[in-house]
């Protein structure tokens, strides 16, 4: 070692220590930093990127300080997801929509802070395209992802709700950067209406076809000619034109759609996109007559076919000719549960002949006998696009349902469709004969009319032509064209799904570049030859013959195949190769792009905004929205609304301003004093899609001045009150603070009302009947409870009422009441009977001078205990009985569990849903039988009658208690009966019913219970009110109210309406009037005091044991009522019940609750004719005892009765033409009360017929002349012909435009 070196070494320890202290120093140098940066409030943002369907369910979170400029946000968000900083735009994510969103401004330095992010919450934030165009990715040298990470799509695509959609194709190692746009693609999408999938995979598929897209281009549409609107071509040539000019990720195809004579109702339907292409082709092949297009779906897609049949004896042959567009193959043979593997099986089964033997023998034209034959295809053409349809959709006969086969099929990118020509036949030199045919052969063959001589045929130029040449010229022509026949795959349209519905989507090979695409909808990818064998099919699991019906995967359904000809192959069209109108086209596109941007860009910058204004001479308030630029200012803001409102007559625009406003608290937050000159975007806080607030054009007097309202002020509306006179005047509005005392706000009133602050009682209403009498001096507002928008009651006199305390006080018995006083208009009875009491005759001003003004009732009301007031007591039974009222008004129900009765204006009887359910009218008499105990879940015991205003002596009851009520008489309403009635009552709603009708005495004329109240709805639909201990808080200002004369309900007493029970009539059911139970009366009691009333009111004089009454669950009879059964012990009664009244032929048969009666009809096949009803009583529910009474009544020996039981609503109503295959006959069941019969109660129909009687053989005219009749019967009846599952709306294209609407369709 040198010394000198040595004189420079420091001592190890000396190190040590020298090394610790510096990193103890670093470290706490790190700690500072953190501990500084802990202090700053950290925001958290969540990026969604919404250009791309593979990242819109990706997620980028940034942990950011508040104190982030947003400059800084963007780059830090380019960097995560790899775009081009200044690409793309960020927009609030807050669940609404994106294109109504303003982008945050990316080179500001304001800090996210100020720019609205919150700390401590989710900041959602969606990334956005910019100007229209896709974000820009970063180059591979600027960015750090590697190239293995590219990641390949295919559809469908992963988004919530899809059907068929599978994780299968999506690759795990997703990399932003890595996603293709398009603008790495350059294909535009279109965008899906609603379920156009199957039309967006057809059209890109036609547009990535260079010989049709060119044919088209060069057709020039003639707007002399046609609208361009309903021109098919033109369409289609403006949205090629989008397609390959567009800027716009995806398009839209509603010009399309609309020149297809389509609405906006054929979005919503899913067609088959092979049906599609048929139809679309039909309709440009009609539009192109008489044009240089005419044939270009025949010379791209037409194919021939030979169907033939040959004697397998003589050899001679009959045929005839088929075109067609495409060939239909089988995913599996019927009967077969093995699909074939490849599109070439299917091809060779296609072309397969079968044996026609035995039975199946052919007529031989030469032989003059039947023969053995061969019966097959033959491909004599291949179109220069080959078309293959892969048969998916299948009907399964077991299930009666559509079914999808997901079989594996596989086909080659490259096909050779030369091994599909057999020529062995070719050398057969028998004599061949032609059939022409009209008819169209199976799948998707089109039927040529052609004779023997092919010579002529000028349209076959590719394939086998059978031409009459000799064996060997033919031989040798096939032989040369069967080495050109090869193929090659560009288009493999996907359908993703079930036979119930799914997604169709395109994957297409460019000729540009070779390389595939998906084109699913609006999003465009680039996939491999590997994501289109994933589309062969096949799914795991062994199945039967069938799949289910609901087996859903993603497999092809149409294939496109193109010639491989070097001579016929085309290129598109260069933009400098394009015909002059379709440069014109596309010049006028661009330009409509453009001014869409434009626009787009102002209506992102425009602030939209609810805006308010009180008329100054119509005194309503009015309401508007007010659309205006961010840069304009609040005067010119001013202006428009100005304009908007349109207030020119009626005040001055200086007389107007706009301030912030509060409409849901009617608050006024702010008014912008010199801030005229402000633009509105700073005003508002920027360009929202909703606003937390709205603006309020003001008005004013020209000799008035505007209020300044500052921010943090609160609105008071102040009323002030006169104990002498009793009234409380109409609101002051007063500003205050929420921190200024109670002393300092009474002097504040006291300024605006002139009144006193020294005796001034302030008393605040907080909510609905919460009046709080402000008393502590030196309390806060805010500690008191003010909000934005308050109401306050003022009071300044020197009475000895302000010593009292406040609940005793005349001041709260006032407000009290006038917080609870509410504006009724009642309907007087036009007549009313002479009465006990001496009514009060109402005139106008001008008649007799007797009458008065006005009448004003402020009597001592008597009305239940005071304890009971506001709750009655009520059972399970109550409850359970409300359920059973209508559920029309549901304030009702919610607010009084009122059980109000529906009646139409008219009074006439609307039927209700209260009889559907049986336990709503009585529990099943047969589980009463077997239990002997009764069922009171339904009970009414306590309804309607209950809280009667009358005791057993007929006198009123209740305490004494002060009700305000005031009457005066009004004009009637527009519409209303002349000489009708009316009264405009002031009331407390704390009122109960009973004491209500009580003041209503005078008025109406006779005694509260000789006159019905019924509350009238707004859509003229009337409840009685029954319920007499229950108040009117239910009520509501202006509500109206119709009495009516008649007796009212009392304690246990039910109003019942009676129906009449027809049986044979073609309507069974029919009114009769209504009638009033009471609770412990007998059947047979009520039936004695219904005699007099059906003499009366229907003409039927009957004798008590000449009818009966029944149970009514809507228009079925039921359990038949015994005479000595009791309401409410033995059957359960509520409010407005309904019961059937059924007169008997004879003496009643039913004399016991374990008998059945049931209503038997028999079935004449023979004559197809139905037999009127007859009621059969059975003694048990045995089948047995059905059949002997059957055979009984009808004379059928007992061994030939078949019955089956009706279905539906009685009478069961069936079509003759249905009844002997469409009912369940003789099930095989020993009592009735089984599956499939379930018969437990009276009432079931039951049909029977002879098992030995034919069925009458019909003529077809006979058939239909019976199927008229019946259609019109049941039709008359309400019931169905027969059943027809709804069909699918067939897929057609109008070449007139719109279709002429059949209004006879469904």
């Amino acid at each position: 070692m040198v010394p000198s070196e040595e004189s420079q070494l420091v001592p190890k320890e000396d190190m040590f220590w020298s090394c610790r202290q510096s990193i103890f120093d670093e470290m706490k140098k790190k700690f500072s930093q953190i501990e500084s940066a802990a202090d700053e409030p950290r925001v958290l943002c969540i990026i969604q990127d919404t250009t791309n369907s593979k990242t819109v369910n990706e997620r980028v979170t940034l942990n950011l300080p508040a104190s982030t400029p947003l400059r800084r946000l963007f780059e830090d968000v380019a960097s995560k997801v790899g775009y081009v900083n200044g690409t793309f735009d960020l927009v609030w994510g807050n669940g609404v929509s994106v294109a109504d969103m303003t982008p945050l401004e990316q080179s500001s330095d304001k800090s996210i802070l100020d720019a609205g992010f919150e700390p401590g919450k989710k900041n959602f934030l969606h990334l956005t395209d910019k100007d229209g165009e896709q974000p820009h990715i970063m180059s591979q040298e600027s960015s750090s992802t590697d190239d293995g990470t590219q990641d390949r799509f295919i559809g469908p695509l992963p988004r919530e709700g899809s059907v068929g959609c599978t994780s299968d194709y999506v690759s795990q190692n997703y990399s932003y950067s890595s996603i293709l746009s398009k603008s790495e693609t350059g294909y535009v999408g279109l965008v899906n209406q609603a379920m156009t999938c199957y039309l967006n995979s057809l059209l890109q598929t036609l547009f990535m076809t260079p010989e049709f897209r060119n044919a088209l281009y060069k057709w020039e549409f003639e707007e002399s000619e046609e609208d361009p609107v309903t021109s098919i071509p033109y369409q289609l040539q403006r949205l090629f034109v989008l397609l390959q000019t567009s800027k716009k990720r995806a398009i839209e195809t509603t010009d399309v759609t609309r020149s297809f004579g389509w609405d906006s109702s054929e979005a919503w339907q899913q067609h088959d996109v092979q049906e599609l292409c048929r139809v679309m082709f039909d309709a440009l092949e009609q539009k192109w007559k008489q044009t240089e297009q005419a044939d270009l779906i025949n010379q791209l897609y037409q194919g021939k076919l030979k169907d033939y049949v040959r004697c397998l004896e003589c050899g001679y042959e009959s045929w005839r000719i088929d075109t067609y567009l495409d060939i239909p193959l089988v995913i599996r043979p019927y009967g077969s549960n093995q699909a074939f593997a490849s599109v070439e099986e299917a091809l060779h089964a296609f072309i397969q002949p079968e044996i026609l033997d035995g039975p199946n023998q052919y007529f031989c034209e030469r032989c003059k006998k039947k023969c053995d034959a061969r019966k097959g295809l033959r491909f004599l053409h291949f179109p220069y696009l080959l078309t293959l349809q892969l048969k998916r959709f299948d009907f399964d006969y077991t299930t009666m349902h559509r079914i999808k086969l997901n079989d594996r099929m596989t086909f080659p990118e490259e096909l050779d469709m030369g091994t599909f020509i057999d020529v062995e036949d070719e050398k057969s030199p028998q004599t061949e004969s032609c059939t022409d045919s009209g008819a169209e052969n199976e799948g998707s063959c089109h039927s040529d009319q052609m004779s023997n001589d092919f010579s002529n045929d000028d349209g076959v130029d590719e394939g086998i032509c059978l031409e009459t040449n000799s064996g060997a010229e033919r031989i040798s022509k096939v032989g040369s064209e069967k080495n050109s026949l090869l193929y090659e795959l560009f288009s493999v349209m996907v359908h993703s799904g079930s036979a119930a519905g799914g997604h169709y989507y395109a994957c297409i090979k460019s000729f540009s570049d070779d390389q595939w695409y998906s084109f699913n909808d609006q999003h465009v990818s680039k996939i491999t030859q590997e994501d289109i064998k994933k589309t062969y099919g096949g799914s795991s699991g062994s199945r039967g013959y069938y799949s289910s019906a609901f087996a859903s995967s993603t497999n092809a359904y149409m294939l496109i195949y193109r010639l491989k000809d070097s001579t016929r192959n085309a290129k598109f069209l260069e933009a400098h190769e394009y015909p002059e109108h379709i440069k014109q086209l596309v010049q006028k596109e661009r330009e409509l792009e453009e001014q869409e941007k434009r626009q787009r860009e102002i209506e992102r910058n425009t602030c939209k905004i609810k805006l308010f204004c009180m008329h100054p001479v119509k005194q309503i308030m009015m309401e508007n929205k007010l659309e205006v630029h961010k840069d304009k200012t609040l005067k010119e803001a001013v202006e428009i609304a100005y304009k908007i409102m349109d207030l020119e007559e009626a005040v001055p625009l200086d007389c107007c301003r706009l301030v912030k406003y509060d409409e849901f608290h009617d608050y006024l937050e702010r008014s912008y004093e010199g801030e005229e000159d402000t633009p509105m975007g700073i005003l508002l806080g920027g360009v929202k899609s909703t606003y937390m607030f709205d603006l309020l054009l003001e008005t004013k007097r020209p000799d008035q001045v505007f209020q300044c309202y500052k921010p943090g002020e609160v609105m008071v509306k102040v009323h002030v009150v006169d104990l002498k006179t009793e009234s409380v005047a109409p609101p002051i509005s007063v500003r205050a603070y929420l921190n200024q005392t109670v002393t300092e706000f009474k002097q504040l009133i006291s300024k605006a009302t002139h009144l006193p602050a020294e005796t001034m009682r302030v008393v605040l209403e907080r909510c609905y009947n919460d009046l709080r009498l402000l008393n502590v001096a030196n309390k806060t507002l805010k500690a008191e409870g003010f909000f934005r928008s308050n109401k306050v009651f003022v009071e300044s006199s020197e009475s000895l009422d302000c010593h009292m305390t406040y609940t005793d006080s005349q001041l709260w018995k006032l407000l009290d009441r006038h917080a609870n006083t509410i504006r009724l208009y009642v309907s007087l009875p036009e007549q009313s009977p002479g009465s006990q009491f001496k009514r009060t005759v109402y005139q106008k001003a001008s008649g007799d001078s007797a009458s008065a003004e006005h009448r004003e009732l402020e009597n001592q009301i008597q009305i239940s205990d005071p304890e009971n007031f506001q709750s009655e007591e009520r059972s399970d039974s109550d409850v359970n009985n409300d359920r059973s009222t209508s559920s029309v008004d549901s304030d009702i129900l919610s607010s009084s569990h009122s059980s109000d009765t529906l009646c139409n204006v008219e009074n006439a009887p609307v039927p209700l849903a209260n009889g559907l359910d049986s336990h709503s009218i009585t529990s099943s008499r047969r589980s009463k039988a077997n239990e002997g105990k009764k069922d009171t879940w339904d009970t009414a015991e306590e309804d309607s009658g209950t809280d009667s205003e009358y005791d057993e002596s007929g006198k009123s009851r209740g305490e004494a208690q002060y009700m305000f009520f005031k009457a005066e008489p009004c004009a009637a309403d527009e519409g209303s009966g002349e000489g009708q009635k009316w009264l405009m009552v002031h009331v407390d709603k704390r009122i109960t019913l009973s004491a209500f009708k009580q003041h209503l005495e005078p008025f109406v004329g006779v005694p509260s219970s000789h006159f019905k109240v019924f509350r009238v709805y707004a859509s003229n639909q009337e409840f009685e009110s029954v319920r007499l201990n229950e108040t009117l808080s239910s009520f509501s200002d202006d509500n109206k109210i119709t009495i009516r004369l008649g007796r009212a309900l009392k304690k246990g007493e039910y109003r019942v309406k009676v129906y009449q029970l027809l049986v044979n009539e073609t309507e069974p059911c029919k009114f009769l009037l209504d009638a009033v139970f009471a609770k412990g009366m007998t059947v047979r009691q009520s039936k004695e005091e219904l005699l007099p009333q059906l003499r009366e009111q229907c003409g039927l004089d009957l004798t008590i044991d000449r009818f009966r009454l029944r149970k009514k669950t809507w228009k079925n009879p039921g359990t038949v009522f015994l005479d000595y059964h009791i309401y409410e012990e033995d059957i359960n009664i509520s409010s407005n019940w309904e019961v059937f009244l059924e007169i008997l032929d004879g003496a009643e048969k039913m004399k016991s609750m374990s008998q059945l009666a049931v209503l038997s009809r028999r079935w004449r096949p023979s004559a197809m004719k139905l037999d009127s009803f007859q009621e059969v009583v059975l003694e048990s529910s045995s089948v047995d005892e059905l059949k002997e009474k059957l055979s009984e009544i009808s004379g059928i020996p007992l061994e030939n009765i078949e019955f089956a039981k009706g279905r539906g609503t009685f009478p069961c109503d069936i079509s003759v033409l249905e009844i002997h295959q469409d009912l369940d006959w003789n099930p095989k069941v020993s009592t009735l009360n089984v599956w499939p019969l379930y018969i437990c109660d009276d009432g079931a129909v039951i049909f029977y017929r002879d098992k030995t009687e034919e069925l009458m053989e019909l003529t077809d005219e006979q058939r239909n002349e019976l199927m008229k009749k019946e259609s019109s019967r049941l039709q008359k009846t309400g019931h169905r012909v027969t059943y027809s599952p709804r069909k699918e709306k067939a897929l057609k294209i109008y070449l007139d435009g719109a279709p002429n609407k059949d209004l006879t369709q469904d």
